[in-house]
């Protein structure tokens, strides 16, 4: 299905991008940027959710932790954007690719001119064959008007720019019929026909070592995918060449049926 799919949104997460020791891990988005290059060259349009402002800020502050804070965290995410906007325009650039930075906020959606002009600015850069990397806003974001984890505002991209698919990169195989880090006998889940109270239970919490979402965030974004009948794939981020396997039809990571599929 993905062999044939015209646009793909990906995202990609706090802790996928950065090491455990608050460092940022380049090999990991240089992979990132070629594979998403590459695609992009065999002619399909591909968006980048991303997350990481916070935890690149905290890096570049030399911060001990994270500030907890709306304030200290929003000063971390505005030093912590340029960094990373840094990062990826040069990864992306070494393959051929210009890149173009989104910042978003529920408001921005839940209004309708705004998301026309968002719309707008995406196809814009779809036709420059600019490959768009979305984060929400931090610096401006408030209670009222957050997705509060970039797993549901990837879903929420993927709907206005009509991907064909949805791929949240994580630090898992996939979901899981048990927690694997306590249960060794755990089996991945290869399909995951509709979400159900049994499958929001096996997604448990929302913790992760360095990020604000976790895998019951991922499922209610492919929950929200699901209404636009856009599919969700949940794939290990670790090597991002496994979404090569993804795009051949491997079976990798946990595939969330959308449409009349999950009927």
């Amino acid at each position: 299905m993905l062999k044939d799919a015209n646009c793909i949104v990906f995202k990609v997460g706090t802790s996928t991008i950065m090491y455990p020791t608050k460092k940022t891990n380049i090999r990991v988005i240089d992979f990132l940027a070629q594979v998403l290059c590459d695609l992009a060259n065999s002619g399909k349009r591909v968006v980048l959710v991303t997350s990481g402002a916070i935890g690149v800020g905290v890096e570049k502050l030399s911060l001990e932790k994270r500030p907890r804070d709306t304030a200290g965290k929003q000063a971390a995410a505005t030093v912590g954007q340029c960094a990373l906007m840094y990062l990826y325009d040069k990864m992306f650039a070494q393959y051929g690719r210009s890149v173009g930075q989104l910042l978003m906020t529920k408001d921005d959606v839940d209004h309708a001119n705004r998301r026309q002009n968002l719309i707008n600015a995406f196809q814009r850069l779809f036709d420059f064959g600019v490959i768009p990397i979305v984060n929400e806003n931090d610096a401006v974001a408030v209670e009222e008007i957050v997705y509060g984890d970039n797993d549901s505002l990837s879903a929420v991209v993927a709907t206005l720019v009509e991907a064909d698919a949805l791929v949240i990169l994580t630090e898992t195989d996939g979901l899981y019929d048990a927690n694997p880090a306590t249960h060794p006998e755990a089996k991945r889940i290869p399909v995951v026909e509709k979400v159900t109270d049994e499958i929001r239970a096996l997604a448990g919490g929302t913790e992760t070592g360095l990020g604000t979402g976790g895998m019951a965030t991922k499922v209610h974004a492919a929950e929200i995918a699901a209404e636009s009948g856009i599919p969700t794939y949940i794939l290990n981020g670790a090597d991002p060449k496994l979404i090569y396997s993804l795009i051949d039809g491997k079976d990798v990571g946990t595939h969330f049926l959308a449409g009349k599929d999950s009927l």
